[in-house]
């Protein structure tokens, strides 16, 4: 039954690149496709490899009661994803492996929507050290490591792909602006009101958006922010005060999921505000090694890092407001998530993981700014 579930998936897989074929080149097409089965290995890694929480989300849903399933589904966070995973794993029966694969076709989607919004968005290929870094960022491992695996990070990864691919043709894409929303707002409300209030800031700012447009959706944008404050509010309240007191199966999740690696933890409460903030976005660095898996991380933050210090010594400012209304949003979500989280999460674990929604926002934003300077170079020996 696997190995059929495998197949189909990897056919879906392709199915769904080929959806971008008159929005892409052929190359681009061909190494979107290569991504695919990149991604695919990433999956088949994490699920036999990689215990924690995901394993957790597929085994209790398993066990879950026809009452406990539809209460799951008025609930948000842990509890909604036990309930989302009741039908493939306990009616359609299908095992973790299956499970993590579906996720993985889920987190590449997201993927997908990225790697199309860069595409249109962004000009110029630039190059680094003779690489052209599109779509060369793009095969980054934790981009795939964290949105393969079953759980929220994945559907979230997804969700704020689909809103920004959603809001390149908003009345045209409702539907998958909607959805992306909805999964925001059941796995991870707070994550939602992080979306809404960056990009209705952005449209504020964007004037080559319509003023038609920008006055429209910045009031729906913030108004959505607005509405769901209360139960972000109370959401985060309840995550922490009642979850060890959900009936039955809260045992059994809570035995799964509370688990930490303590290894990765770390004690950031005396630490600097910027000393915090490089420490979400940059860490594992090659003081943190513990194994391989944090040997490449910290290779690859080294690449961001270097790459980031590249942007900051261009006209950072002016490369923000010339950029597409997109991007804007994309910089401000990545700004909203690195205050919040960067201030709160003692497990490096955690961090990487957490970081994964917001890195697209900061990849698109380092190959528009140097795809900016580039044009600007340009425009300048004319």
């Amino acid at each position: 039954m696997d190995f059929i579930v495998l197949f189909l998936i990897v056919v879906l897989g392709l199915g769904f690149v080929r959806l971008f074929k008159s929005r892409l080149s052929p190359t681009a097409l061909s190494h979107l496709q290569l991504l695919w089965f990149y991604h695919i290995v990433f999956g088949i890694y994490y699920c036999f490899f990689i215990q924690g929480d995901a394993i957790g989300y597929w085994e209790v849903a398993k066990r879950l009661n026809y009452s406990e399933f539809l209460y799951g589904l008025t609930q948000k966070g842990t509890y909604f994803m036990f309930s989302l995973n009741y039908f493939p794993s306990q009616v359609l029966g299908l095992s973790y492996f299956s499970g993590t694969l579906l996720y993985s076709l889920i987190g590449f989607m997201g993927l997908c929507f990225f790697y199309v919004t860069c595409y249109q968005l962004i000009p110029y290929n630039s190059q680094f050290m003779g690489y052209s870094l599109f779509p060369l960022l793009f095969f980054l491992p934790n981009l795939h490591f964290w949105s393969c695996a079953v759980g929220k990070d994945t559907l979230l990864f997804f969700a704020v792909g689909a809103f920004v691919y959603g809001l390149l043709q908003p009345v045209k894409r409702l539907p998958l602006l909607l959805l992306a929303l909805a999964v925001s707002y059941f796995v991870r409300p707070h994550i939602t009101l992080f979306l809404a209030l960056s990009f209705g800031i952005a449209y504020l700012l964007s004037s080559k958006v319509s003023g038609f447009q920008r006055v429209f959706f910045t009031l729906v944008l913030l108004g959505i922010g607005i509405a769901i404050l209360p139960t972000v509010l109370e959401f985060a309240r309840i995550e922490e005060a009642n979850f060890d007191s959900f009936s039955q199966f809260s045992a059994s999740k809570s035995d799964v999921l509370s688990r930490a690696n303590v290894d990765t933890r770390i004690d950031i409460s005396s630490y600097p505000f910027p000393l915090k903030v490089f420490s979400f976005l940059f860490r594992p660095f090659f003081f943190d090694i513990n194994g391989i898996p944090a040997v490449l991380a910290s290779f690859e933050n080294l690449l961001l890092l270097v790459l980031c210090f590249k942007v900051v010594r261009q006209e950072l400012r002016s490369t923000f407001f010339q950029s597409p209304f997109v991007l804007k949003g994309l910089v401000l979500f990545l700004i909203f998530g690195t205050l919040a989280f960067s201030q709160s999460l003692g497990n490096i674990g955690i961090m990487i993981r957490m970081r994964n929604m917001f890195l697209p926002g900061l990849l698109l934003f380092i190959l528009w700014s140097m795809s900016y300077q580039q044009a600007q170079k340009a425009s300048r020996t004319v």
